[in-house]
């Protein structure tokens, strides 16, 4: 007789081990099947965002940082170091040594909440009361039912026609943070939140790297005061970013890779080591059985979900990259908890209004709520405060001055509508204005709160105080 369960979970990543924890910390007989594998081929939870995504890259990030850091600012502060070595392989473990750390995490807290922890490939084959997986794994199955499905495959980075992924020279961003050695030429394919940050890792480790980005418009979802400074910053850097290219043809060999393309200054040819495309990522629902069920799949590859991530199907859930929405782990998270707690029979909500946005270059880019472009489309009245890191004492100090803190206010009721910084730490700053937004405050509830000096924080004192035209320091 097959296993049963309340609840089961397809999918352990962001969404899907929180999805289930949390309906196990709420009384139900929980089960969660994944099928991601380690290198050595052991069970890794954690899905995209700990084992190849969100976790690793911030690893290499940090580590790029401090060698650049070493090599261009530490002279400024009087720190003299010669010889200055990159050690990859060492820099490769530690990333490794987090991400299986992090991951035994996970494993650790389904012990602790008692959640059933299946590996291998989850599919719908079939019930509704109630529902029928199958769990596929080394050439065997198994077949559990479950009251309540909740769907958390994720999703998987899209190819480019004329560039499949070979894991050599042509890489996704799961091969872009596993080279063995810096590539004496990088060439990502988009310039969005994937190729920007895996572009400053190898750039900053001495690669020459060049983004070619099919677009015309850079970081087109930020504000746009916000992608003119970042696009000033990073070109300072060393980033060759070129807009509006119109890719013609790719060329690979076992030495490299040639792209022919038609930028705003005519045709060129780029030869490089490696070449990553990120030009976005597709919903993973393929091999799920969504159609032995009439599970609705839209034309792009989502599953179908009300406000409330509810499919057509009774008791069957969707959250995270399979669904509408920005493809953010937070988001995924926060839907994992909504909907156990919607089963539960509790009031779980995610306000999608004030879901935060990070890019973790240098300097990073975080906002929360409207850009001021997307005011000025909807004719909505705003009024703006801005301030600079280069009248901030702390960014001073720590010699990170690049950017601003930019605050939109109504211009009726003074109520937060958005918040954009670019600039050191946004990524921890804009949880203050996420917390403000929440809550409904205005620019000038905050422009009245005290904030400690010297911080960074006092950036978004003044940002607030200046909506009303009366920051002190800028």
């Amino acid at each position: 007789m097959a296993k049963s369960y309340d609840v089961v979970v397809i999918g352990g990543g962001p969404g899907g081990y929180v999805a289930a924890i949390r309906c196990a910390q709420l009384g139900f007989d929980t089960a969660c099947i994944d099928e991601w594998q380690s290198d050595e081929g052991k069970p890794s939870l954690g899905g995209t965002c700990l084992n190849v995504g969100c976790i690793p890259s911030k690893a290499l990030l940090e580590s790029a940082e401090n060698f650049a850091r070493i090599t261009h600012a530490f002279p400024a502060h009087g720190i003299s170091v010669t010889n200055a070595g990159i050690d990859i392989a060492t820099m490769q473990a530690r990333k490794n040594k987090i991400v299986k750390t992090l991951s035994g995490g996970i494993e650790m807290l389904f012990l602790k909440n008692r959640v059933t922890s299946l590996h291998g490939h989850g599919r719908l084959v079939g019930g509704g009361e109630p529902w029928q997986v199958e769990v596929v794994a080394g050439g065997e199955s198994e077949r559990i039912e479950a009251r309540h499905v909740i769907i958390a495959t994720g999703s998987a980075p899209r190819e480019h026609p004329m560039a499949p992924f070979d894991g050599e020279r042509v890489v996704d961003s799961s091969g872009a943070l596993a080279l063995a050695a810096v590539p004496a030429k990088f060439g990502v394919i988009g310039a969005g939140v994937i190729g920007l940050e895996l572009g400053s890792v190898w750039r900053r480790l001495g690669a020459e790297v060049t983004l070619l980005k099919p677009g015309e418009v850079f970081l087109p979802a930020a504000d746009e005061q916000v992608a003119a400074e970042a696009l000033k910053q990073f070109t300072r850097q060393g980033l060759i970013i070129c807009n509006g290219v119109k890719i013609e043809a790719i060329k690979t060999n076992k030495e490299n890779v040639t792209v022919e393309y038609e930028g705003r200054d005519g045709k060129n040819v780029a030869v490089f080591d490696r070449l990553l495309v990120a030009t976005g990522r597709t919903p993973h629902t393929a091999g799920l059985g969504a159609e032995r069920i009439d599970l609705k799949i839209d034309a792009r590859g989502f599953v179908e979900v009300d406000a409330h991530c509810r499919t057509n199907l009774a008791n069957i859930w969707a959250v995270g990259d399979v669904v509408r929405g920005p493809m953010l782990a937070h988001k995924a998270s926060e839907e994992g908890m909504m909907v156990a707690e919607l089963i539960a029979g509790q009031a779980g909500q995610v306000n999608y209004d004030t879901i935060p946005s990070v890019i973790y270059t240098t300097p990073e880019i975080a906002w929360v709520g409207k850009t001021e472009q997307e005011l000025k489309n909807a004719g909505i009245a705003y009024h703006r405060g801005h301030f600079p890191f280069a009248s901030n004492g702390r960014a001073l100090a720590m010699d990170e001055t690049a950017g601003f803190v930019k605050f939109l206010a109504d211009a009726k009721t003074d109520r937060l509508l958005g918040v954009h910084i670019i600039g050191p730490s946004a990524a921890e700053l804009i949880a203050e204005a996420v917390v403000a937004m929440e809550f409904a405050a205005s620019s000038e509830d905050l422009a009245r709160i005290v904030h400690a000096h010297p911080s960074l924080s006092e950036a978004l004192h003044e940002a607030a105080l200046d909506v009303a035209k009366r920051a002190t320091h800028g």
